[in-house]
């Protein structure tokens, strides 16, 4: 088998189950066309085992049955069984836990494979029966391995190296993509009586690439993940490479935008207002233009996020205002600052002794309370000493100083 060696290597986890013949119920978790269905054939050969497969896109309950069925005869007559579920993310709840029961009594063994994460994708007990394994996209040096067994074993020209290199690139980390490839190659190479795969060539048959790109599964929040750490980690290249990953995948545009904007608050915030602004302009910017022009405008926003200096101060204090109001009672707000448009509500002392900030020295009310009665005042937000939350941070101290001296002035009672 090609690849997989962290899986299959010596000493590695199903290389070690292979040698002792032991088979155990697992989880192949990975992108298409990296041996998933392979490995679960080869484990069946291997323990001379009956391979029973279940699809779950086109399978159901009466599939699980009849494959219970034939677990039972195969076992009274002392082989043992393999059941093999492709794509079992695709069933619901109770068709997994059809599977527990026969797992746990050890009637068979169960393989399933997924492209998406088991963890949120399959239900915690057959998870918790089941080891996973995670199978990684095949190296370029893989694939070049599949190539040269290609042109061993089929009627296939010779393919000059740089069409091997884009034939690689083209195949995405995916082998069957690859091989389906090369037989499309060889069929159009038989047709116009080609002697050779040209670079050249191979680009008018292969037409303009098309990535594989999963734009609802892992690979897309992974790799909007790794765009947001980038633009944290303040590095505009990256920043780039994961934008365009994206763009150049498939994803929306509009949904970037919204990411950036996410960006612009949660990571730099008040350390450099500008950058929210940057974030709306560039949105803006891709609504009028479109695509490809409007792209340059997120382009130039995740660099300059990416440049900013950082703060998350204020998405800080938001999240510590949030959880104090949840978990606080309903305070009633304070008779001072409460509004009094009515006779009534003056009477009942509304705005009371409430003091204009305006009329104060500097417009800054020293000692002047905002909180609820009997709630001291929490610190939410505090200041990162980088861009302007530098001169922030000093504006509350001298506002915080002033705040105390009138505490320390005001007359004890």
């Amino acid at each position: 088998m090609v690849g997989q060696q962290h899986l299959l290597g010596a000493g590695m986890a199903l290389r070690l189950a292979f040698e002792s013949g032991q088979a155990h119920s697992c989880i192949l978790w990975g992108p298409p066309g990296v041996g998933k269905t392979t490995l679960a054939r080869l484990m069946a050969h291997a323990f001379e085992a009956q391979f029973i497969t279940i699809s779950a896109v086109l399978g159901g309950i009466k599939d699980i049955r009849e494959a219970v069925e034939r677990a039972q005869v195969a076992l009274a007559s002392g082989r043992r069984t393999i059941v093999f579920v492709d794509e079992v993310h695709r069933f619901n709840k109770s068709q997994q836990d059809a599977f527990l029961a026969h797992v746990e009594s050890g009637l068979f063994t169960f393989i399933g494979a997924t492209t998406e994460n088991p963890s949120f994708e399959v239900n915690s007990a057959l998870l918790s029966r089941a080891s996973v394994y995670v199978l990684q996209p095949l190296t370029g040096d893989d694939l070049k391995q599949i190539v040269a067994s290609a042109l061993a074993v089929a009627a296939l020209p010779a393919i000059e190296d740089v069409a091997v290199d884009r034939l690689i690139s083209y195949a995405d980390g995916d082998a069957r993509r690859l091989i389906n490839t090369l037989e499309t190659l060889a069929g159009a190479a038989r047709q116009e009586q080609q002697s050779e795969i040209t670079d050249v060539w191979l680009i008018k048959i292969l037409g303009e690439r098309m990535r594989r790109y999963d734009k609802g599964g892992d690979q897309f929040y992974d790799s909007i993940s790794a765009l947001h750490k980038s633009v944290r980690g303040s590095d505009p290249d990256a920043a780039l490479y994961w934008l365009v990953r994206m763009l150049d995948g498939g994803a929306d545009p509009r949904y970037l935008a919204r990411r950036l904007l996410r960006m612009a608050s949660e990571d730099i915030g008040l350390a450099d207002p500008r950058a929210l602004r940057m974030a709306l302009d560039a949105a803006e910017v891709y609504e009028r233009m479109g695509s490809p022009e409007g792209e340059l405008a997120l382009a130039q926003c995740a660099v300059y996020l990416a440049v900013a200096p950082k703060s998350n101060a204020v998405y800080k204090a938001f999240n510590a205002a949030r959880a104090l109001v949840k978990n606080d009672g309903t305070r009633p707000v304070p008779l001072h600052l409460r509004n009094a448009p009515t006779q009534l509500m003056k009477a009942l002392d509304y705005g009371r002794e409430y003091r204009y900030a305006h009329d104060e020295d500097e417009g800054f009310a020293a000692g002047e309370r905002y909180f609820p009665d009997g709630l001291a005042s929490p610190r939410f937000y505090r200041p990162v000493e980088r861009g302007l939350e530098i001169r922030i941070a000093e504006k509350m101290r001298q506002l915080s100083a002033r705040n105390l001296a009138r505490s320390n002035d005001a007359p004890k009672v």
